[in-house]
Formats: C-alpha cells, sequence, structure tokens
C-alpha cells in the first residue's frame, strides 16, 4: 500500500469548534481539512480544503458574497451574520457561525503561532516595516527556514493571514505589524509572539485615532511586551521615549549620533558603495554594500544590528550582502525623459511618506532641477492650514524648486514661496497642460494618492528604455489554478512547473503568487532556477527535473529535491551522502513508455536495495511521465502507462522501508484522465492559460500579453524593397511600420516575410520582410490612422498563440519560453 503523506498538525473543520468559539450550524460534507483562508472574494483560492471568512467591515460586507463563493466551488464557510444563513439552505456545506469573524480569523492565527516552534521577528514603525521584513528574509535564506507576511500584510486581517502560513518545518519568521487605532497592537502581539522586534521609525504625522504623535509611538511600542529584544535607532527621540517602559536588558539601541548607545553605527561613503561600521561591546565590525542614500542604509542598519544581537556571525552576514535584492515596494526610481530621474511613490501619501522620499533627492547632486508633483494629502487629522504649512518647510528644507499640485485642497492651502508652484484641478489637467517635455536633467518625485492616478504622470515622463513589455495578469492566473483545484480530489496535492522562467513569465514573481496561493510544490528544470527561486523568498518544496551530480552541494545546501532516474545517479547520490553525511529529499522517475529518463521495472529491486541501505537518502515521490494525454488518439497508450505506473509504484513501495506520494498527471491528464490523480498532479501550461486537450479552453484565461510599439513609419514605392536580403519587396506603394521586437526579444525569425502577423487596434497585420535581431517591419497600408507610439499587440488571446505556433510549426510552450529576458516584465494585479 501507498502512504499517502499528510502535514502536520492538519486542522479539520470539527476542530474549528475548540478553535474560533463558534456554533457548527451546517455539517453536510465529511470532514474535510481547512488549509486555505479566503477572505477576499475577488482572489479566492478555489480547493476542497478552502474556508471562506465573511468579514464586515466599514464599506464592506462578505457576507454579501456568500453566493459567489458557494458558485465558485467553496463549500467551507465561517459567518458571522445569523440571517444570511439562507444563503445555504439548498447546498451542501460545512458552517461555523461565531460571534466576530475577524476574531474567529485571529483565534487560527493564534492556534497556528502556538503549535510553531519558529523564532519570530517582528517589525513595526511607520515606513521600511516592508523593505526590512524582506531583507532580513533574505539574509537569512541560506541558513533558515523562513517564512514572511507576504506584500504589506500586517493588519488585524493581514497579520493572522500572514501567521496562518506558519508549518513545522519553518525555524524562523519574520512578520510586520501595523495599527491604526488604540489598544490594536497587543492584540497582533499575542497572535505574533515576537521573541525579536525592530522598531523602524515613527512619522511625523499622527492620525486621528490618536491624540499625538507620541501615543501612536508608545501603541506601536505594545508589540514587544514579550519579546527578548528590541531593536531601535536611539537617534529617533520618540521610538527611544516610547521604549522607556522596558528594561535595559531588552533595548538593543544603535545610534550613529550617540557614543553612549550599546551599538555604534559610522556610514562611510563611496563613489558606488557604503561601509557601514558597526561598534557593538568594543567589537567592530564592517559590511559594505551597494547603496547610498539615508533611508536604505538605515533599514538595512536595523536588519544587520538585530541579526547580530541575535548571533548571526558578521561573516555569514557579508557573504549575504551582495545577494541582497532590492525590494520593489511603492517607492522606485526610475529614468525619465532628457537625462531625468523620477521617485515613483504613486501609492499613498501622508507626511511621513513624503519625508521619506524627500530625503532621497541628495542622492541625486548634478541634477539642475528639483521637481515635485504631489496630490492632496487625504490621510490627516489635522487642520489643512497646519498640514500645509508643514509640508512647505519640508519642500524647502529639500530645496525643491517647483512643486506641481493636484487637488483642490493642496492648491488653495499650499502657498509655496521658495520656489514655483503650478497648481491643476486633476491628473488630466496636469498631464495635458503642463510641459513635461521641457524638463531636463530634473529629479521629479511624484506622490499622491491613488484616488489622483498619478502614475499616469509617471507613464508620461518615464524614459522608454525598451518598447517591448509582457504584461502577465495574476488574476487571470489565479482564475487557471482555481480551476485546475476544482478538478482535484479531496487531499490531492499540486506540483506548479516553474522552469524556463516559469514559461517565459517570471519564475521569482510566479513562484511567489503560487507560494501566496498555497500550492504544495513547484518543479524546476535546473538547480540553479531552484536557487534562483530560494534567494528570492521561495520555501515551498521544490523538484529539480535535471540535476546532475556536480550540483549535490548545491541542491543540499538550498533543500531542493532532486529527480532520480537511473543507478548510475542513484549510486554516485549514494556515496555523496554518505561521504558527507547530507540528507536528501529525492522524487524517483520511473520509465512507463516516455523513455526519456527514468528507472525500468528490472532496476527497482537493486534501486530499493540501495535507499534501504542508506540511513540519508529519503523518498519524497515516485513519479512518471505520461507521453500522450493531450492527445485522443493516444488514450490506450496513456491507460497503458497508468497501469504500469500503478504497478511499478506498488512494488516499490513493497521493496522500500518508507512511504512516498505518487504523481503522474500533468495538465492535459488532469482534464482527460480524472482517475489518474494519485497524491499529486503536475500542473504545467494549463495555468499559463492553454487547454491542450482543447476540451475547456473556455475556462482558462491567458495570462500574457506580449506588446510592443511602433518606432517609425515609411512609406515606400513599388518594387522598392525593406530589410535584409531585400526580401520584401513592395508590390504596390506601401506603408510600413518599424516595431521594437525583433529575434533577440524571442519574436522568431521565422515569422519573416508574412508567415505571421501582429495586431494593432485590432487588426490583422502581416510581418513584410526578415525579422531582425531588434525590430521587425510590418506592413500598415491597409491599417487607418496609425501613428509612431501606437501600441501593437503580438500576442494576447489563446488563438494569437496557436496561430504564431502554427506559423513557427511549433506548439505554444516555445513562443513562450523564448520570450527573452531583456524584454520587461509587468505584473498585474487585477
Amino acid at each position: 500500500m501507498i502512504n499517502r503523506q499528510q502535514p502536520e498538525n492538519s486542522i479539520y473543520f470539527s476542530d474549528l469548534k475548540g478553535i474560533v468559539k463558534g456554533r457548527l450550524i451546517k455539517n453536510d460534507l465529511p470532514d474535510r481539512k481547512v488549509s486555505y483562508l479566503v477572505t477576499d472574494s475577488r482572489r479566492p483560492t478555489l480547493n476542497a480544503d478552502s474556508v471562506f471568512l465573511a468579514i464586515k467591515g466599514i464599506n464592506h460586507d462578505g457576507h454579501n458574497y456568500i453566493n459567489s463563493m458557494i458558485d465558485a466551488g467553496i463549500r467551507q464557510f465561517i459567518i458571522e451574520d445569523e440571517n444570511k444563513l439562507e444563503c445555504f439552505d439548498s447546498v451542501e456545506v460545512n458552517v461555523f457561525l461565531v460571534e466576530n469573524t475577524i476574531k474567529a480569523l485571529q483565534n487560527l492565527g493564534l492556534y497556528k503561532r502556538n503549535n510553531s516552534n519558529a523564532k519570530i521577528i517582528a517589525v513595526t514603525g511607520s515606513n521600511g516595516k516592508t523593505i526590512i521584513k524582506e531583507w532580513i528574509s533574505q539574509l537569512l535564506y541560506d541558513s533558515e527556514k523562513v517564512i514572511q507576511s507576504p506584500l504589506s500584510y500586517n493588519s488585524q486581517i493581514g497579520v493572522p493571514l500572514s501567521v496562518w502560513g506558519i508549518e513545522s518545518y519553518h525555524t524562523i519568521g519574520v512578520f510586520e505589524a501595523g495599527i491604526s487605532q488604540k489598544d490594536e497592537m497587543p492584540l497582533l502581539e499575542k497572535i505574533i509572539k515576537p521573541l525579536y522586534g525592530i522598531y523602524a521609525n515613527i512619522g511625523s504625522a499622527h492620525e486621528s485615532n490618536f491624540n499625538s504623535i507620541e501615543e501612536k509611538a508608545k501603541e506601536k511600542a505594545k508589540l514587544f511586551i514579550g519579546s527578548k529584544r528590541i531593536t531601535y535607532c536611539g537617534d529617533h527621540e520618540i521610538v527611544k521615549d516610547s521604549l522607556s517602559i522596558y528594561t535595559d536588558e531588552k533595548l538593543n539601541e544603535w545610534s550613529v549620533n550617540n557614543p553612549d548607545s550599546e551599538t555604534n553605527v559610522k556610514y562611510i561613503h563611496k563613489s558606488e558603495t557604503t561601509d557601514i561600521e558597526i561598534t557593538r561591546k568594543g567589537r567592530k565590525n564592517s559590511f559594505t554594500v551597494s547603496l547610498n542614500d539615508a533611508v536604505s542604509l538605515e533599514n538595512l542598519t536595523h536588519c544587520l544590528v538585530c541579526l547580530l544581537d541575535i548571533g548571526y556571525s558578521p561573516t555569514y552576514l557579508q557573504d549575504q550582502l551582495p545577494l541582497l535584492k532590492e525590494v520593489d515596494m511603492r517607492l522606485t526610481i526610475k529614468r525619465g525623459v532628457n537625462n531625468s530621474f523620477i521617485i515613483d511613490d504613486t501609492y499613498n501619501n501622508d507626511m511621513a511618506g513624503l519625508e521619506a522620499a524627500l530625503t532621497r533627492v541628495n542622492q541625486f547632486q548634478h541634477v539642475d532641477k528639483r521637481v515635485v508633483v504631489l496630490s492632496d494629502i487625504q490621510q490627516s487629522s489635522i487642520s489643512k492650514e497646519l498640514l500645509y504649512s508643514q509640508v512647505e518647510e519640508l519642500l524647502k528644507s529639500f530645496k525643491i524648486d517647483e512643486v506641481i499640485t493636484i487637488g483642490e485642497d493642496i492648491s488653495s492651502h499650499l502657498n509655496y514661496l521658495s520656489g514655483r508652484k503650478i497648481s491643476f484641478s486633476d491628473t488630466s489637467e496636469a498631464i495635458t497642460n503642463y510641459p513635461w517635455d521641457d524638463l531636463d536633467t530634473s529629479l521629479i518625485i511624484v506622490k499622491g494618492a491613488r484616488k489622483f492616478q498619478l502614475e499616469k504622470i509617471v507613464r508620461r515622463v518615464e524614459k522608454k528604455i525598451h518598447g517591448t513589455t509582457l504584461e502577465i495578469n495574476l488574476a487571470s492566473l489565479a482564475n487557471n489554478l482555481n480551476f485546475y483545484r476544482q478538478k482535484l480530489d479531496p487531499g490531492v496535492k499540486m506540483m506548479v512547473m516553474v522552469k524556463a522562467l516559469a514559461y517565459g513569465s517570471g519564475a521569482i514573481e510566479i513562484g511567489k503568487i503560487l507560494q501566496f496561493h498555497r500550492v504544495d510544490y513547484l518543479a524546476v528544470a535546473y538547480p540553479d532556477e531552484g536557487v534562483n527561486l530560494r534567494r528570492n523568498g521561495i520555501y515551498l518544496p521544490i523538484m529539480v527535473m535535471n540535476p546532475s551530480p556536480e550540483s549535490f552541494d548545491m541542491l543540499h545546501r538550498y533543500d531542493l529535491e532532486a529527480e532520480v532516474y537511473s543507478l548510475n545517479f542513484l549510486r554516485r547520490l549514494n556515496t555523496y551522502t554518505i561521504e558527507e553525511k547530507k540528507h536528501f529529499n529525492v522524487h524517483i522517475k520511473l520509465d512507463t513508455g516516455m523513455h526519456r529518463l527514468g528507472f525500468n521495472a528490472d532496476e527497482l529491486e537493486e534501486a530499493a536495495s540501495i535507499i534501504n541501505s542508506n540511513e540519508f537518502i529519503h523518498v519524497k515521490a515516485v513519479f512518471s511521465h505520461l507521453a500522450g494525454a493531450d492527445s485522443s488518439e493516444h488514450v490506450e497508450y496513456s491507460n497503458y502507462q497508468n497501469e504500469l505506473f500503478s504497478r511499478m509504484s506498488e512494488n516499490l513501495a513493497n521493496l522500500l522501508d518508507q512511504g512516498f506520494l505518487r504523481h503522474l498527471s500533468n495538465s492535459a491528464a488532469i482534464i482527460r484522465f480524472p482517475e489518474f490523480q494519485y497524491d499529486m498532479v503536475r500542473l504545467g501550461i494549463g495555468l499559463y492559460g492553454i487547454e491542450v486537450n482543447e476540451i475547456h479552453q473556455e475556462n482558462l484565461i491567458p495570462i500574457s500579453k506580449l506588446k510592443t510599439i511602433i518606432s517609425q513609419i515609411r512609406t515606400i514605392k513599388k518594387n522598392e524593397t525593406v530589410g535584409y536580403g531585400r526580401v520584401g519587396k513592395a508590390v504596390r506603394d506601401t506603408k510600413i511600420a518599424t516595431i521594437a521586437i525583433g529575434y533577440a526579444d524571442g519574436f522568431s525569425r521565422i515569422f519573416s516575410n508574412g508567415n505571421a502577423s501582429v495586431y494593432i487596434k485590432g487588426q490583422k497585420v502581416p510581418v513584410f520582410g526578415n525579422v531582425c535581431m531588434d525590430m521587425t517591419m510590418i506592413d500598415i497600408t491597409d491599417i487607418e490612422d496609425v501613428k509612431e507610439g501606437d501600441e501593437v499587440v503580438i500576442f494576447e488571446t489563446t488563438q494569437h498563440l496557436l496561430d504564431l505556433a502554427k506559423s513557427a510549426r511549433t506548439i505554444p510552450y516555445e513562443i513562450l519560453t523564448n520570450i527573452s529576458e531583456r524584454v520587461n516584465r509587468v505584473f498585474l494585479s487585477e
């Protein structure tokens, strides 16, 4: 018999009674696990193990979406509105009624935290929480199994959702916490239970729910009631005062200005790097980083001082620093037109955030002009007169030459006498009437509330480095993931293929969203792909399908699970693990008819003998690969492969001293052969919007849109030629557009001379002449009102992809995976 492996500490719906303190109102279904908590009806995780918590908020009520969740396939609910029980009258569901759904969610997070032995670092403050969290996680990836808050999940809802993700294998967690009113932080402290804390900073403005900035600071400090140590910068007086309630033994103060601090920090700026000298208890350590701005250096110093205090070695930390990735959160720096730079902080606009953005101006010493684009500030409770007088002083202190105000409040109340002020009622007026192209060698800081859509201004002044972009819609990806999840039997796991840059989409970003949606496994082709995922915060189990003996050290160091496909490979792994005394998790590949890689039936006894005699090799799974699951003409062969896999895996189970998972189905088989599911399935091309059986294509949404722009338009005379080889010969007077994509971007040369088409304004336009390395010419003679800079779609729909694949005499997989890394990837959340 095969032993289905279950996660440790699984929670079942029947267990909720003792966790959420509610009443079981309906119990129509067999007891199911609770693996996924859904609070947002727009992004449900559709799975038999999902539970929808209907949360009531100030401006929304999750109970209004119960019917849509039922329609989407969710069958487990936690609600607080007894009047909504009628929604469940005609459907078999499991329902708990609780007094407060948010409290129930927090109790679920608390339960998970109480059953974890992971060390927890908690981060709070006004700015930089997410960056500090991300950087600590990156610094620890090589030494710990890290879990971290996704995105900026730091609220009364976000924190328990984050903590819910803790599993038994995690050794450390890094969570951020934020509050909007009094008495919230003790609730978050109870859920997070941090052993270590970082208090980043406190903004210069306070919110309406607090009497003063000092009161807000003290409320935030309550996060550390049970902490062993609290790291903070003593140069922030308000932060320091708020922590005065704690004993000196708890406080881990660092300072740039105060020599009496336990830890002293000095920044030595060089041309492209900065040395951070940290002296604590008489011992000096120096760290070299490729950062120069004050905000980033302070955030990183918080990380280093905290981790040194915990006990991580300076050598280890210095080795990790070159691998640190910039966190692209709210504030990013972009290249603008005419040698300008843009500080893009269009996420929101409070005073603390404005101050943080302005501190970046000193990075740019060689600009001729400092310009700030600023909308109405909505996150403040003080009078408009006082608020905008503070803004004026802030702008003046950073020597801003020109301020562009957008909105009635700021335009009326901000008097900027230290420079030029230009006012507009809305963003559209500003885009139309301000001479953006006249900005030359300028620094442009763009900051505003979401409602003003200042990102349109950023796009207007941003330099177009490469006109070709691949847009990936993460909502479409979630739709496709949920579609396949609905096809799985309860308890069946899902492995998702993210090899080859996640089929061209971007492995890191796709990996993170899959981790957020709690898939069970990821799979890559080569070890370096797995290492890249680990280095960027992916802690899910990862199978490597093409390992080599030379990569054993790398596989072990990054906890990657190797495919074992031959006796020779197994023998070498056996020798390595015994000599090095290193444990390995492996997936045994069986050849059932693909005849590519894998063990034959007559090799299993020897393979089992080697594994049984080796205490270091643990078989996580046994699997095989179907050769023709996407074709109706190969149904008989697929059934033969399944029967052979069943026999071989049963035989191996009887030979081995350990249990394992089995997986056989790919995307095609999930649809065509639901009986092949075993313990886990492998989702590949289906996630990216292609249903290769063409049975359920209408249920999937292509996640990718490859687009470019027209660089130039010209008219050529009849019999003139275009491009290399002069193969593009005009049979009439022809209008030609040159577009910014070529075979170096993945637009194959085989598409030359009319063998493929692109789309302008929804109309099909043929390629004219040979595709060049960096550009392509198209015939736009029959398209009206086309101008330079117009968008050109290479593919957007499934049919577009199929047409290109047909033109290239290949499959959609190749079209997607051929997209060059130099093509900019843009990820859309909606």
